[in-house]
């Protein structure tokens, strides 16, 4: 039923302020060349109404978690932590002063390279400013995308981008920039999420080092704009209770609910070109509801279903992605998903907000060399020839997650190796190997030991500001070898 239910989707699937104005009108014939949606006056079966409404689920999948982030953080009073986490009014971010931690639930696949940030636009509210101070040499990168979950701007280290204010509008806003705005990034939808990333490295020097810089990461609403760059103290902010916890992911996207927010989803997130006909039909579906609500709970039913049954399986990276050598597998349109739902909703559940391939290029392993499922009750070597770590302009790290995509915690708080350890040790022959287990392993390898859960876990590779080696494919992770 489960294979049965992805390959029918793949195959299915091939307060507004003066900023935000009235669309422009469509070109003229432009309805003409439209053909009719469907006639909502004629009945349906339920069978047929399921079908659309399962494909509509798996469709709007992302955009009901990203539009459910904003929810979230509509009701945040100022910026502070929330248990482990940053969180802001909406159109504001906050950032962390240092690497996240375990106990972070709100985003899957967190890594510990960089420092986060957080902060989810309602661009029908208001432009905003989003600053860029100077980083000097230290690797840094925005990553703001829309409620698809496609990025729509290009700032960071590999664009060469200059200090400065930026400004981020929505699909609607007709205005003009303010006097010293250095570009303007235009989202395709009025709700979207950014989350900046910046390096530092695993020594106590780099921790201080680096808090210059993030004070000056900021965004706000345009009206509170006066070409001056802002700065906050980010340790210094209040702390609030946790939003989540448990094992998973927090439940962004609830089956129960489905109906009742997808009228809001679709009306923030206009039709990409060709998708006028996947529009009518959903809002086809929202009338039948509408007209009958006595429909809404079989549809609530098959939604659940394939939440269950096609949904719930693409947290495993085994069951998805381009399929590379020793098992791995990779994306080549993350960010930039198009019309590739089936990728796209794939991505958001097992981990969402991956950067566009040329800022970061990320591989995903479930599996030993022999496809095997990755176990703690085993050890592990990676092993990267001479002159074989991942080829980047930025840094690559080697991450280990628990089944569950999170860290799991350790008496090394040691989650990932790479570019930000110093202290790792090459062997005789300029190659690299890193030991992925549960118990320690000699005493002379353990700045090269990645320590793993009892059971199941995944690794995942990434590479900031890949080389054309990693983009083309010349380039891939070597084998995971069982070690016993």
């Amino acid at each position: 039923m489960k294979k049965a239910s992805i390959v029918a989707f793949s195959l299915f699937a091939s307060t507004v302020s003066a900023f935000a104005q009235t669309p422009e009108a469509p070109s003229p014939g432009w309805g003409d060349a439209m053909p009719p949606g469907p006639d909502t006056r004629v009945k349906n079966t339920e069978a047929y109404t399921a079908l659309v409404a399962r494909d509509a689920y798996v469709w709007a999948w992302p955009l009901v978690n990203i539009y459910n982030r904003r929810l979230a953080f509509k009701d945040v009073p100022e910026m502070a932590m929330s248990g482990p986490v940053p969180v802001a009014p909406l159109n504001r971010l906050a950032m962390l002063t240092d690497y996240i931690t375990p106990e972070e639930r709100l985003v899957a696949c967190p890594n510990q390279d960089v420092v986060y940030g957080a902060g989810s636009l309602a661009l029908d509210l208001s432009p905003v400013v989003i600053q860029v101070p100077d980083f000097g040499d230290r690797f840094w990168v925005y990553q703001i995308v829309d409620d698809r979950t496609d990025s729509f701007v290009q700032l960071g280290k590999m664009y060469g981008t200059t200090p400065g204010f930026y400004l981020l509008v929505g699909p609607n806003w007709h205005g003009d920039a303010p006097k010293g705005i250095t570009k303007v990034f235009r989202s395709s939808t009025n709700t979207g999420f950014v989350a900046p990333r910046v390096f530092q490295d695993d020594t106590p020097e780099d921790k201080l080092a680096v808090q210059a810089v993030l004070q000056q990461i900021m965004m706000y609403p345009v009206s509170e704009y006066d070409g001056i760059m802002k700065a906050k103290h980010w340790s210094t902010m209040p702390r609030l209770p946790a939003q989540s916890s448990g094992e998973n992911e927090t439940k962004w996207v609830v089956p129960e609910k489905f109906f009742d927010e997808l009228t809001a989803v679709l009306d923030n997130a206009p039709p990409l070109p060709g998708e006028e006909a996947r529009y009518g039909q959903m809002r086809a579906l929202l009338d039948a509801i509408k007209n009958n609500p006595a429909l809404k709970q079989p549809l609530t039913q098959a939604v659940t279903e394939v939440e269950n049954e096609l949904v719930t399986p693409l947290l495993q990276f085994r069951n998805w992605g381009q399929q590379l050598p020793y098992h791995w597998i990779t994306i080549a349109n993350g960010a930039d998903f198009g019309t590739d739902y089936f990728t796209r909703t794939a991505v958001a559940k097992s981990n969402i907000l991956v950067n566009s391939p040329n800022e970061t290029k990320y591989f995903y392993q479930d599996l030993d060399a022999a496809g095997a499922r990755l176990n703690g009750a085993n050890h592990y070597t990676v092993s990267f020839p001479k002159d074989q770590t991942p080829p980047v302009n930025g840094f690559w790290s080697l991450t280990l997650y628990n089944e569950y995509h999170f860290f799991n915690p350790n008496d090394l708080k040691r989650y990932s190796l790479g570019t930000k350890n110093k202290d790792l040790k090459y062997n005789s022959d300029g190659s690299l190997t890193l030991y992925v287990q549960a118990d320690p392993p000699p005493e002379a390898q353990r700045t090269n030991w990645l320590p793993a859960p009892k059971g199941d876990f995944s690794l995942y590779v990434r590479a900031y500001w890949p080389k054309t080696p990693i983009l083309d494919g010349s380039w891939t992770p070597p084998a995971v070898e069982k070690a016993n």
